[in-house]
Parts: C-alpha cells; sequence; structure tokens
C-alpha cells in the first residue's frame, strides 16, 4: 500500500498538483493550477484508503487519529517532494488532503513579489502580518522571507510551524525550526519559550488565540521581528480581527500597542497564469507609518483603503489594484480574476 501511495504522489509532484485529495467512493483528485482534477476512474474502497493512509504515519498518529478524528503531520519522499498531510474521519470514513511542498525555497524575486517585501524582512524589530484564506500561498511568502533574512542578515531565527513545511538550512543565520505537537505543546507556549532563547527573528506559524497573539505583539514590543499568519482576506480586516480577539476593555490597549508596532500586512490570493503553468500572487500591502498608526490608534480602520491607494510610493496597493496591474502586465486572464473586481473585497469593517 504504501509503494501505490508513494506512486501517487509521484505522479502528483510531476504533474505540478499543489494538492491531492483523497476520499472513499472517489478516485484521487488533483489541484492542478487552481482547478480539481479527476485522475483516473478507480474509486477507493474504505478499506484500501485506510490502509494507504496508515502506511504513512507512525503508529502513535494513527492512534491519536483513531482517538481525535484527524491528524497533521508531514511525508517525504526522497529526493522527489515533501508533504503536508491532513487525515480526517468522514461520513463515508476517512480523507486525506495532502499538500505539495517544493523541496527548494522560493526567492521573492522568483515569486513576483513586490520589492517591498525585501525591506520589510530586513526591519530590525516589529510585526509583520502574511494573509489569505487557504491555499492562498502564505507559507510560501513567509519561506521567501524568511530565506532573504537566512542569506543577507546574522541573525538567529526560531520558526514554530504546525507542521513544519519548507526546510531551512543555515546560512549567514542561526535558524531553528520548532513543530507545535512534537517540540513544543502549542504556539503560545513555543512562542513564550522563544523569547527567553535570544531570538532576533521568530515565525508563528498561525496566531489563533489570545494568548499566542498577545505574546506575539509582547514580543515585537521587546525588540524582536516577529512574522505571523491569519486567515483573513484584506489589511484592514486582519487588524480588525486582531483587536476582536480581545475583550472590550482591552481593545483600545490593543489599538495602540498594534499602532506601534505593526510594520506590514500583506495579504494575498493565488491566481492561473494567463499563459503556461502556474499561479502567481495577487497581494495587498499596508505599511505602517504615522498616517496608518492615527488611523489603527483612533479607529478608523475603514479609511486605510484610501490611504492604501494614495501611497504607492511606500509600496503600499489594494488588492483591486495589483490584480488590475496583473492584467495589464497579461500575466492573468480578466475571466480568473473577474470576481476580485466586482466584489467588496474588504466586507463590512
Amino acid at each position: 500500500m504504501k509503494e501505490r501511495m508513494d506512486e501517487l504522489l509521484h505522479r502528483a509532484y510531476t504533474e505540478g498538483a499543489s494538492d491531492v485529495h483523497l476520499t472513499v467512493g472517489m478516485p484521487p483528485v488533483f489541484r492542478l493550477y487552481g482547478h480539481l482534477e479527476t485522475i483516473g476512474n478507480t474509486p477507493f474502497s474504505k478499506v484500501e484508503l485506510e490502509a494507504m493512509t496508515k502506511s504513512l504515519m507512525p503508529e502513535q498518529l494513527w492512534d491519536e487519529f483513531q482517538q481525535n478524528g484527524e491528524v497533521d503531520f508531514s511525508y517525504d519522499l526522497a529526493d522527489i517532494s515533501r508533504y503536508r498531510i491532513n487525515v480526517y474521519k468522514q461520513r463515508e470514513g476517512l480523507s486525506a488532503a495532502i499538500r505539495l511542498i517544493p523541496g527548494g525555497i522560493p526567492s521573492l524575486e522568483s515569486l513576483q513579489m513586490p520589492n517591498v517585501l525585501q525591506k520589510i524582512a530586513a526591519k530590525p524589530q516589529g510585526l509583520v502580518l502574511v494573509t489569505g484564506p487557504t491555499g492562498s500561498g502564505k507559507s510560501t511568502t513567509l519561506a521567501a522571507m524568511i530565506d532573504y533574512i537566512n542569506e543577507t542578515k546574522r541573525k538567529h531565527i526560531i520558526t514554530l510551524e504546525d507542521p513544519i513545511e519548507y526546510i531551512h538550512h543555515n546560512k549567514k543565520s542561526l535558524l531553528e525550526q520548532r513543530q507545535v505537537g512534537r517540540d513544543t505543546q502549542t504556539f503560545a507556549t513555543g512562542l513564550r519559550s522563544a523569547l527567553r532563547q535570544d531570538p532576533d527573528v521568530i515565525l508563528v506559524g498561525e496566531m489563533r488565540d489570545l494568548e499566542t497573539i498577545t505574546t506575539a505583539v509582547t514580543a515585537a514590543e521587546t525588540g524582536h521581528l516577529v512574522f505571523g499568519t491569519l486567515h483573513t482576506n484584506s489589511a484592514p480586516s486582519t487588524i480588525e480581527r486582531i483587536v476582536d480577539v480581545f475583550p472590550g476593555e482591552q481593545q483600545s490597549q490593543i489599538r495602540y500597542q498594534l499602532a506601534s508596532v505593526l510594520v506590514a500586512v500583506i495579504s494575498q490570493r493565488l491566481f492561473p497564469l494567463k499563459h503556461g503553468n502556474g499561479r502567481i500572487a495577487a497581494t495587498e500591502i499596508l505599511v505602517q507609518n504615522n498616517a496608518v498608526s492615527s488611523l489603527i490608534r483612533n479607529h478608523k480602520i475603514h479609511q486605510l483603503p484610501n490611504l492604501m491607494q494614495t501611497s504607492r510610493d511606500l509600496g503600499m496597493h489594494t488588492l483591486e489594484m495589483n490584480i488590475k496591474s496583473l492584467l495589464q502586465r497579461q500575466l492573468v486572464s480578466h475571466e480568473s480574476v473577474q470576481g476580485y473586481l466586482e466584489e467588496n473585497v474588504y466586507g463590512s469593517i
């Protein structure tokens, strides 16, 4: 069964899939350049899929899956690729969602990201947030920014991830990667410990709860450069999401703290390239300056889009502005981005 699973994962790699979906009663499904494609016409049986997924994970993880109904882990296919795997129970039996992780870490230039991201990564301290829905390339952007620091600065970098995706190697920096659930219990406990480990840069794989967000902001206040992610749709909604996590009586305080420590918010989506295979990120970038700080402090988040539109010289832009730029450069088709130009990506804030 393991050989069959390895063959399937190898095929996903060679065909350029970003994700593989396995579920009882269906053939394998690959996500190719943003679209789902069924591979073959032979569906998995419950027994067959259970045996295939079990063959990939250590015995103790199978016990955890049976108890909790879901489990996350990573898997290496030697000399081919790494995979982030989530196995979960569902009505018909079990399913698996598998994300392919490229072996090498792409550079910011190869991702065609705005030059301002290098300036953001070079900041000595503060809070940098990379946001977007699942599958929008947040982990890849963060890996590229961390690798840029690793190549250009002598820093002590600690990452907290669940699970570890891109594997970094020490270059100019000393870089240590910790996996939540294996090397530390939670993001919050790992982050608290990191503050006692003399770091210059800390990556928090996901800022999920009040304790993690509070500690991340404190770390940024005390001289560290902190990277984090949230599942938000825009820069303004990211600010609101962080503030809303706190009780009402603490929200004024966190606005003042964010106004002080925020370096930038990078929100992104992935779109298929118009010509050839692959995808490209469309970004929305908010960079801290006196005007941004004032709007955050005074709870005028709704004015941030106007500020981003008029601050191109500082590297700021809205998602719609960047999508229009990609259209003008013939990098994406109008059909693939049309919904993002018509809908209000900011929601009601």
